[in-house]
Parts: structure tokens; C-alpha cells; sequence
């Protein structure tokens, strides 16, 4: 699958790429490690080095859905290595490693071995220039999934956890974090979407138009994306100042009023969010809705929506679940795929919060809500949220006890306590990565309470937590809301029945 080249020198040559490549190499070099050490996905990420930067260059044909270009990746050898990896699953052309040819082989279904002209010192500085083309929606990963998504009119290159191997090489786990330029040409009247800003659009020869896209901000491999088809593009300005860019196929049918009527209110929804969870963390906002995908994605500063979330009409439910992504798993990413819920269930209990701010039932009769809905014996309060297990991230329980555990911890902490470990959590690991212990310990010192027994019994046990979520008027509120359920519940539930199939590996 992949093409192997070599170039060899004479010896008087090799001093020179050895300094070329960064010196006097050291004492032992050794491979980079196949994957960054993630107990789900071991061969996701690689080690060795860091990449800072990407810059994407391609040409995309809607018709044959052939993808042909170049990634150009700027990083930092972290050891030094006779070798290192790519997370990558298109047909390479050619490598180059600092302006020298290099040996690529497949040591397993996206896992590309690098071998450079000469070793690489900790410490210097590296370019790679990867040459390739091919039809992602025919490539297919490990386990025989293809994440790209053929659109009648385009493509999107949207996912989770894994997309960026069907697009760009790279390194492909949350905890290695880059800028990117991301450029495409395709033909006249198709357009393409991307995160960031948009930098430019620029005319091309035989009717080919290129679009430059823009992230300045440290962004993860599998929030990094584009849609491509035939779209109506709004834009629009923040109250912040910041441009809001959104975008709707022209193939929703019924549903593109109602999904306009929702994804038109992103600004509105970030700034009340930005109260809640503190500045928003990024250079720009907006949103894109498309037919190809049953599911939403909180691409960093643009999330990617089904249609099929505003079959019932306007749905901001979902509008406030995938930007509270924004600070919770876009700014602070999980540092491995177990810690999920520092993702789902704050982006969920950000639903129950926006509830409350439109009138349609407070935070805490919303949790109520949920948790009086299943009796004991459900299936349901056997999972355990804290080690969900590969594959099983976006289970449902994730969203829903993870959301409920948060109002159970406001309950228990109270709201100053509450509010301040929200912005605190996420000033203080801004652009960087999270565990669970790290929230607790942090929700321990914040509160000066005792927290191992209560996040013990709400997310690392399974069964129904007994005592209810703690509320003082636990009684009364349950008997309001089995009277009358919230108003915004069946938002919620649409959304929380699609966003179910989130995951697909």
C-alpha cells in the first residue's frame, strides 16, 4: 500500500545529511514509539517527536472522490531516532524528512514506519514532506471501518476518535496538539469548510477554486476536519468581535429552516456559555449541517451537525452540547480516551444549564428528571462512566449519569464552589489535556470537602446511587417533575439518541 523509496550516497555525503538532519546523531537512536501509551487504542499518537505545526495542501474531486496533495508537518525530535511513525492510511508517494528522501513501510493498517537518510538528535528540529493521493472512502482501517463519508456532492472528513488518517498524516491521539493551514481546491461553485478562519479563497485554472483555512490555536487530530459539497455560507459577527462562519447543504430538504433557526443562535449560545465556563478559548465560531453523517462532532472552533437533529424542528439543545466541547475536550482534551466523561457529561450538563437559561426547566429538575426515569434494575446504572472501555465511550450513560453527577456535585459543593471549579478547570489546563483524578483532586481543593466516596459511587460503581442527586427538596422536585416533565427534555433526548452513534470503531 505504501511506496517504499531509497537514495543512496556516498560516504562523504553522509556527514553532510547527518548535519542536515540535525547534528551529530546521538550514542543509541532508536524507534519512535508506535502510539503514545492510550490503554484503548495503542498504536493512536506516536512517540518520538511533537509535531507544532500542519500545513495541509490538496485538490479534491466531488466526482471521483480522488484526494491528491501534500502535508508539509514541522516538529521537535523528543529522543533521538532511527525511525519514527505516522498514523496515516493513503497511498504515499513520497517522503521526505528535511528535503531528503526517506524510507517509509506499513508496520500495520495505518501505522507508517519512517526511516530517515541519517538519525534524528533530540532536540532538532524537523520537516516532513508527505507526498500522496487516493480515494478515502475505499480505505478502510483495522477494523474494515471507513470514517471518510461520501456526500452526493463532496465529502466530510469528520469523526471521532479517528478521522485524520484518511486525509493528512500525522499524529493522531488527543494529547498531541498542533496549529494548522489547511488548504483545498476544488472545483467552481463547490465549497470547502474548515476550522479556524478563513483566509482566503482564490481562483485556480480550468475552474478550480482554492480555500485557506486557518487554526492558530493548539487543536487535536480528530477535531481537525473538512466538509466539502454545495453549501449556503452565512456570516455573521460575535458579540466578542469574533467572525461566526456557518454553513448548510443544500441537500437538508424540510429540515433547513430549523437548522437554521438553531445553528444561527452559536454566537448567542457561546457568549451565555462563556459566563458560565469562562473566555471562550478560540479565534473563531460558527457551525456547518450536513446530510452525510448521523451524528454531531464539536470540531474545534466549527462543529459539524446531522440534518437529522432538527427533524422536529429547531433544536438548540444540540447548538449547546457541541460548543460546551469547546473548553470541555476541544481546549482541555482528554489526556486518554477513559476520561471521556471530562467531555461528554460536562458538554451534556451544559444542555441542563441552557435549559434553565431559556425557561424550559431548571439544572437540577432536568437531572432530577433523568434520574427518577430509570428504576434500579436498568441496564442503564451498570455501566461505569469512569471506564467505559474501547469502543464504548459514547454509550449513553456517559452523557446522562455523567450529566446527572455533575448536578450532583453542585448539590454537594454548592453553586460558588461549583462554578469556580467549572472556570477554574478550565483556565488552568487551557490548550492542554485532563484526567479524572485531576478534576477531582481539583473539585477537593476548590470545595475543601472530602470527594474519593462520592465520585467513587457516581462514576467508578456501577449501580443506581442511592439517596437520590442530593437535592434538600430531592422529594418535591421528583414529584414536580413526574408530573410535568421539563420542557426541554425532548430536545435532549433527540439529541442524546443520536449523538449515541457517535461513536463507530
Amino acid at each position: 500500500m505504501f511506496l517504499r523509496s531509497r537514495l543512496r550516497l556516498a560516504s562523504s555525503a553522509a556527514g553532510l545529511v547527518t548535519v542536515l538532519c540535525g547534528g551529530v546523531a546521538g550514542a543509541a537512536p532508536a524507534p519512535g514509539a508506535a502510539g503514545v501509551g492510550d490503554p484503548y487504542y495503542p498504536n493512536a499518537g506516536n512517540g518520538g517527536y511533537s509535531i507544532s505545526h500542519y500545513n495541509i495542501r490538496l485538490t479534491y474531486n466531488p466526482a471521483t472522490d480522488l484526494l491528491s496533495g501534500n502535508t508539509t508537518i514541522l516538529a521537535t525530535a523528543t529522543q533521538d531516532l532511527s525511525s519514527f511513525d505516522l498514523d496515516f492510511l493513503l497511498p504515499i508517494k513520497s517522503l521526505r524528512v528535511n528535503n531528503f528522501l526517506a524510507q517509509t513501510r506499513t508496520a500495520a493498517v495505518g501505522e507508517v514506519v519512517v526511516t530517515p537518510q541519517a538519525p534524528l538528535v533530540k532536540g532538532s528540529n524537523i520537516t516532513i514532506v508527505v507526498e500522496y493521493a487516493g480515494t478515502p472512502s475505499t480505505v478502510k482501517d483495522a477494523t474494515g471501518f471507513t470514517a471518510w463519508k461520501k456526500t452526493p456532492d463532496g465529502a466530510l472528513a469528520n469523526d471521532e476518535p479517528d478521522i485524520s488518517p484518511w486525509w493528512y498524516p500525522g499524529d493522531n491521539h488527543p494529547t498531541q496538539k498542533a496549529t494548522y493551514d489547511v488548504s483545498v481546491a476544488v472545483p467552481n461553485g463547490t465549497s470547502v469548510l474548515s476550522n479556524g478562519t478563513l483566509v482566503s479563497t482564490a481562483p485556480q485554472i480550468n475552474g478550480w477554486t482554492r480555500w485557506n483555512w486557518r487554526s492558530t490555536k493548539p487543536q487535536a487530530s480528530y477535531l481537525t476536519y473538512i466538509a466539502v459539497g454545495n453549501f449556503e455560507i452565512r456570516n455573521a459577527v460575535a458579540t466578542n468581535g469574533q467572525r461566526i462562519i456557518t454553513a448548510y447543504s443544500a441537500n437538508l430538504g424540510d429540515n433547513a429552516d430549523a437548522a437554521k433557526a438553531s445553528v444561527e443562535r452559536t454566537g448567542e449560545i457561546i457568549e451565555f456559555e462563556s459566563s458560565v465556563f469562562g473566555d471562550y478559548p478560540f479565534e473563531a465560531q460558527g457551525g456547518v449541517v450536513s446530510p452525510g453523517i448521523n451524528f454531531a462532532l464539536e470540531n474545534q472552533t466549527r462543529p459539524v451537525y446531522s440534518n437529522a437533529f432538527f427533524r422536529a424542528g429547531a433544536n438548540t439543545s444540540v447548538i449547546a452540547h457541541e460548543n460546551a466541547h469547546q473548553w470541555f475536550g476541544d481546549s482541555v482534551s482528554v489526556q486518554a480516551w477513559r476520561n471521556i466523561w471530562l467531555n461528554e457529561g460536562f458538554a451534556t450538563y451544559a444542555q441542563y444549564l441552557w435549559s434553565e437559561h431559556e425557561g424550559e426547566g431548571t439544572a437540577a429538575e432536568v437531572a432530577q428528571y433523568y434520574y427518577d426515569l430509570r428504576p434500579a434494575d436498568d441496564p442503564f446504572w451498570q455501566f461505569v462512566v469512569a471506564s467505559p472501555g474501547a469502543g464504548n465511550e459514547f454509550n449513553n450513560a456517559v452523557y446522562q449519569r455523567g450529566g446527572i453527577t455533575l448536578q450532583a456535585l453542585r448539590n454537594k459543593i454548592g453553586d460558588d464552589n461549583f462554578f469556580n471549579l467549572l472556570k477554574t478547570w478550565t483556565s488552568s489546563h487551557k490548550y492542554g489535556n485532563g484526567t479524572i483524578e485531576q478534576f477531582i483532586a481539583l473539585a477537593e481543593k476548590i470545595s475543601g470537602q472530602p470527594l474519593f466516596d462520592f465520585f467513587q459511587t457516581w462514576l467508578f460503581t456501577p449501580g443506581k446511587p442511592a439517596g437520590g442527586i442530593g437535592n434538600p427538596a430531592t422529594a418535591a422536585l421528583s414529584a414536580k417533575v413526574a408530573k410535568a416533565k421539563p420542557k426541554s427534555v425532548d430536545q435532549i433526548d433527540l439529541t442524546h439518541q443520536i449523538l449515541a452513534t457517535e461513536s463507530h470503531h
